[in-house]
C-alpha cells in the first residue's frame, strides 16, 4: 500500500505551500526540492485534483478524529465497485504524485493515483487512497499484496 508521495515544489502553487504549513514537509532529492506527504504524518495530508481544482485534505482516518469513517488510510477498489461507499457523498479524485513510498522503497509515477474524496460528519474533506491487488512486478519491487491504483499507468 502506498505510504506517501512527493512532487515537485514546483508542482503546487508558493500560496497553498505557505497556507497549509507544506515547507515543513520539503526535502532534496538530488538537488531538487520536492513536499513529502507521508502517512505516517502527525496530520497526514494528501492534494487531490477536484474539479479542476487542486486542494489538501486529510489522508484517511488513522487517528480516529472520525467516529463514521472507516479508521484507515485506503479503500479497496472492489469496496467502491460493491457499493460500499454508496451513500456517503464520496467522489473520485487524482492524487497527483511524482514519486510513491511503499514500504521502503520509492518509486517514479507518471500521473498519480485515483482516490476516493468523502466528507466526515463535520462536513470536512478526507481521501482514502484507492488500492487493487497488486501486481506481479508490484509485489516483488515493493512486498506488498496491494498497490494503489494509478492513473493511465500500470505497474
Amino acid at each position: 500500500m502506498c505510504l506517501g508521495i512527493a512532487l515537485a515544489w514546483s508542482e503546487l502553487p508558493t500560496e497553498m505551500i505557505g497556507r497549509h504549513g507544506l515547507d515543513r514537509r520539503v526535502h532534496e532529492r538530488g538537488g531538487e526540492r520536492e513536499i513529502q506527504f507521508l502517512y505516517r504524518d502527525r496530520a497526514p495530508r494528501l492534494p487531490v485534483w477536484r474539479d479542476g481544482q487542486l486542494q489538501i485534505a486529510r489522508w484517511g482516518n488513522g487517528r480516529g478524529q472520525s467516529q463514521f469513517l472507516p479508521k484507515t488510510g485506503w479503500t479497496w477498489l472492489s469496496t467502491i465497485q460493491e457499493g460500499g461507499w454508496q451513500g456517503s457523498d464520496a467522489v473520485t479524485v487524482d492524487i497527483p504524485a511524482m514519486l510513491a513510498l511503499d514500504r521502503g522503497v520509492w518509486y517514479r509515477v507518471r500521473q498519480g493515483f485515483r482516490g476516493l474524496l468523502v466528507p466526515d460528519e463535520c462536513g470536512k474533506a478526507v481521501v482514502y487512497v484507492i488500492c487493487e491487488p497488486a501486481s506481479h512486478y508490484y509485489r516483488i519491487m515493493t512486498r506488498s499484496d496491494r498497490m494503489p491504483v494509478l492513473i493511465e499507468e500500470q505497474i
